[in-house]
């Protein structure tokens, strides 16, 4: 396994720090949030000229949109330029409310990631939606009717740990065990009273998620989700350490 970071930067000045430190902490990639990649987009060398000595820099692309005619012409976009500079995976993130959407749109968009997943195949990257809190796969049924329908060759899953809680699924592990035939990528965040929190600074237990985890021998990517707002390099840190503590319990079981 490998481990990521990802982190939202205020400042040019801040992702300056964030794009300088990761490797030093002990990553091997980022997984970029949009405000830090979109403003390249239409010039994939402009971001390497400026970032590209910085391995990983880019491993991972998230993207929040709609599938609609705009949101897809987004994405093709982003994946000729995740092609450009590297990049492994593009983390799509469906913003729409669950509300607005039934069973039938749910197996709709798996089919269309589906053939969207295999144009980006095309230019060297996968591509892996992310369930997420209000939005179209929220609910465990949804994940279930989403796979039923999506091909699991061209479209995988991104696990949030933090968005599964906030969705009122308690049993993070048994998730992981039910759908790690197509997991792709792991947002590993921890949560308690409403927020995001640094890892081990919230309410998740992370021993039955590590657990569960080494138990359907996944070999992807583990990215620290660090959206709680508090200091960059001291959370890089910690949840460095955590996931570093963790991986040691679940390789000597």
């Amino acid at each position: 396994m490998k481990i990521a970071f990802s982190r939202p930067t205020a400042s040019r000045e801040e992702q300056r720090q964030l794009f300088e430190n990761y490797r030093a902490v002990g990553y091997e990639g980022l997984q970029l949030k949009a405000g830090q990649y979109m403003p390249y987009v239409d010039n994939p060398q402009q971001f390497c000229d400026e970032w590209g000595q910085y391995e990983g820099v880019a491993a991972g692309l998230i993207i929040g949109g709609k599938l609609d005619d705009g949101g897809i012409a987004t994405l093709r976009k982003l994946f000729t330029f995740a092609g450009a500079v590297g990049s492994e995976r593009i983390i799509f993130c469906h913003g729409v409310p669950r509300s607005e959407v039934t069973d039938a749109d749910i197996k709709q968009f798996a089919r269309l990631l589906s053939d969207l997943g295999r144009e980006a195949q095309q230019q060297g990257v996968a591509l892996s939606l992310h369930h997420h809190y209000n939005q179209p796969v929220m609910h465990l049924a949804d994940i279930a009717t989403f796979f039923d329908a999506a091909d699991p060759d061209a479209v995988g899953l991104t696990i949030d740990t933090a968005h599964l809680v906030k969705s009122g699924i308690g049993d993070v592990a048994g998730v992981i065990r039910e759908f790690g035939d197509v997991i792709d990528n792991f947002h590993l965040k921890d949560f308690a009273d409403g927020d995001w929190r640094v890892l081990g600074h919230g309410g998740l237990n992370f021993d039955p998620i590590f657990a569960a985890i080494g138990d359907i021998d996944y070999e992807g990517w583990l990215c620290a989700d660090e959206e709680s707002g508090g200091d960059l390099i001291g959370g890089m840190r910690e949840c460095y350490q955590v996931i570093r503590e963790k991986l040691a319990v679940i390789g000597s079981s």
